[in-house]
C-alpha cells in the first residue's frame, strides 16, 4: 500500500508531465518521464521489493543524477520505505545503518564493499540493487513513518529519523510558500540530495511545484558552478559555504549570476563580509537557510541581508526560547515544526528526550529573535560543523580507536590560519604509528569530510588531574 508521499507527488508530477523536471550532464527528464521510468524501475525491482515484510526497507546510497529521483519514486510507488544514506558513507557507515536499521535491499551506482552487500543485480539507468550480508537488528517502524534521512548524532553512528509523509510534505510545502518557489522556477542544486538542504529545499519542493532541478556533479570551484550556471539559467542555486566561497576567490564579476532570484547557504551561517561581497561583486544575495535534520526547514530570508541574521520563521514553524531569557539575548533555541521528525529509528528515546512537555524541539543552538528574525550565535551541543557539514566526533574517534596499536583517540575542532575551521585528531598510540596509514585507515571506513584534516600521533592524550582530556593542550599539539 502506497502512503501520502507517493499520493502526492505522483498527482504533481502527472499534472506537470509535459514539463522539464530534473536534468544532469546526461540530459533532462519531463515529470512524465520521471513516472514511466520509475514504473519500469519498480517492475524490475519485483519480489526483492517484497521481501516477506509489510514494508520493506529500501536504501538509496545514489549520487546527484536523474536516477535519484527515480529510483526514490519507484521505491515509494512499490509501498516500500525509502532509507536515504550519504552516498560518501564507507563501510563502517553503510554497516553500522544497515545492521541497525534492518536493511532488506541496497539501490546503488558504484561497488559496495562485499563486507555490507552481496553480489549486485544490474537494474534500468545502470542502477544496481545487492542484498546487505550480515545479522541485523528490525526495530518496528512507527506507523505513519514513510520515508527515513540520516543525521549525524551524539551515539557515534548515523541516526535514522522516521519521517511521516504529513512532515515530508510539511517541510515542502511551507518551502514553497515561504520562499515563493513557482513551477517556471528553474533550481541548480550542489548538495547531495540525501542531504535535507538538497531534499527539502530543492528534490522534494521542486517535484511538487513543477519546477526543473538541474544536479550538478564534481566539486563547487568558481570555474564548474558558473559553467553550469551558463548552460541551465537556473532562478535558484543551492549549496553549502564552500560554493560561495569558491565564488569569492573570483575577483572579476560574474554576471552569469543576475539570473539567479534565490541563492540559499547552509549547515554554517554565511560570514556576513563574504555575504556582503558576493552582493557587491556579483549581484548574487545570499540567504543563510537555517534548518535542522529533525526538524526540516525553519527559517527563510526574501530580503538577504548579513544585519537581517536567518530570516524569519517558514510557515508552519514556532521559536521558543526559556521564559527567563532577556529579549535579544542569546538562549538556547527551542522549535516545533509540521516538518519533524517522529524519533530515531535505531536510538530509542534520543530524540524524543530533546522534546519539552509541549514537543519544542531542544536545538543545541543559541540564538534569539529581532523583529521577527532570527540570529544564531552559537552552539552548546557537541557536533563540529566543518564546511557546513555536522561531524560526530564521537563517530570518528570510534573509527580510530578500531585501528590495531591505537589506545585513545580525541577529535576536535582547530582552527585553520586563514580562519576557517578543520577537523583535528589526537590518536595515542604508544607504539608509535604513521598519520598516513591512520588517515587511509579513515578514508576506507569513514566519508570524506570526517577525515582529519589535522593529525598527530602521541604517546598518550593530555589529561587533568581528574582524567579529563585538556582541549588547550590538545590544540597546541595540532597547531591549533
Amino acid at each position: 500500500m502506497t502512503g501520502l508521499l507517493w499520493d502526492r507527488l505522483n498527482a504533481a508530477l502527472t499534472a506537470h508531465r509535459d514539463r522539464p523536471a530534473v536534468s544532469d550532464p546526461t540530459g533532462t527528464l519531463r515529470h512524465g518521464d520521471l513516472l514511466a521510468r520509475s514504473d519500469e524501475l519498480r517492475s524490475s525491482l519485483g519480489e526483492a521489493a517484497r521481501p516477506g515484510h509489510d514494508r520493506p526497507r529500501i536504501a538509496l546510497t545514489l549520487r546527484n543524477t536523474v536516477h535519484y529521483p527515480i529510483a526514490l519514486l519507484a521505491v515509494l510507488g512499490s509501498g516500500a520505505v525509502p532509507f536515504l544514506f550519504d552516498p560518501q558513507w564507507e563501510e563502517t557507515e553503510i554497516a553500522a545503518a544497515v545492521r541497525s536499521c534492518g536493511i532488506d535491499l541496497l539501490l546503488h551506482d558504484r561497488p559496495l564493499p562485499p563486507a555490507v552487500a552481496a553480489p549486485a543485480r544490474p537494474l534500468p539507468g545502470g542502477l544496481q540493487a545487492s542484498t546487505p550480508v550480515g545479522p541485523r537488528e528490525r526495530p518496528d517502524l512507527l506507523p505513519g513513518t514513510e520515508l527515513c534521512r540520516y543525521t549525524t548524532g551524539s551515539t557515534g553512528f548515523p541516526n535514522c529519523v522516521e519521517f511521516s509523509g504529513d512532515a515530508v510534505i510539511g517541510a515542502a510545502t511551507g518551502w514553497i510558500t515561504g520562499t515563493g518557489l513557482r513551477a517556471d522556477d528553474g533550481i541548480l542544486c550542489f548538495a547531495g540530495l540525501a542531504n535535507g538542504l538538497a531534499f527539502n529545499t530543492s528534490l522534494v519542493p521542486g517535484l511538487l511545484a513543477g519546477s526543473v532541478l538541474h544536479l550538478a556533479g564534481g566539486l563547487p570551484t568558481a570555474g564548474h558552478v558558473l559553467r553550469y550556471v551558463r548552460e541551465t539559467r537556473p532562478t535558484r542555486l543551492t549549496g553549502f559555504p564552500a560554493l560561495y566561497a569558491s565564488l569569492l576567490r573570483r575577483t572579476a564579476p560574474a554576471p552569469e549570476l543576475a539570473g539567479i532570484r534565490v541563492a540559499i547557504s547552509s549547515g554554517a551561517p554565511l560570514p556576513p563580509d563574504d555575504a556582503r561581497a558576493l552582493a557587491e561583486r556579483h549581484g548574487l544575495p545570499v540567504a543563510n537557510y537555517y534548518g535542522i535534520a529533525e526538524t526540516g526547514p525553519l527559517t527563510f530570508d526574501r530580503e538577504p541581508d548579513p544585519a537581517r541574521g536567518l530570516g524569519a520563521p517558514l510557515p508552519g514553524v514556532e521559536f521558543r526560547f526559556p521564559p527567563d531569557a532577556p529579549a535579544a539575548t542569546a538562549a538556547e533555541i527551542r522549535v516545533r515544526s509540521r516538518s519533524m521528525g517522529s524519533r530515531y529509528l535505531n536510538a530509542p528515546g534520543v530524540l524524543e528526550h530533546r522534546l519539552d512537555p509541549d514537543g519544542f524541539y531542544r536545538t543545541g543552538d543559541e540564538g534569539h529573535l529581532e523583529a521577527g528574525l532570527l540570529h544564531l550565535s552559537g552552539r552548546s551541543g557537541k557536533l563540529i560543523n566543518i564546511g557546513g557539514r555536522k561531524v560526530d566526533p564521537t563517530e570518528v574517534a570510534n573509527v580510530l580507536r578500531t585501528l590495531p596499536g591505537v589506545t585513545d583517540a580525541l577529535v576536535l575542532e582547530v582552527a585553520r590560519s586563514d580562519g576557517d575551521k578543520a577537523l583535528g585528531a589526537l590518536v595515542a598510540a604508544p607504539g608509535g604509528l604513521d598519520a598516513d596509514t591512520v588517515r587511509a585507515h579513515c578514508r576506507s571506513r569513514l566519508a570524506p569530510y570526517k577525515v582529519p584534516e589535522r593529525l598527530a600521533v602521541v604517546d598518550a592524550i593530555p589529561t587533568s588531574s581528574i582524567g579529563k582530556a585538556r582541549l588547550t593542550a590538545a590544540r597546541a599539539l595540532l597547531g591549533g
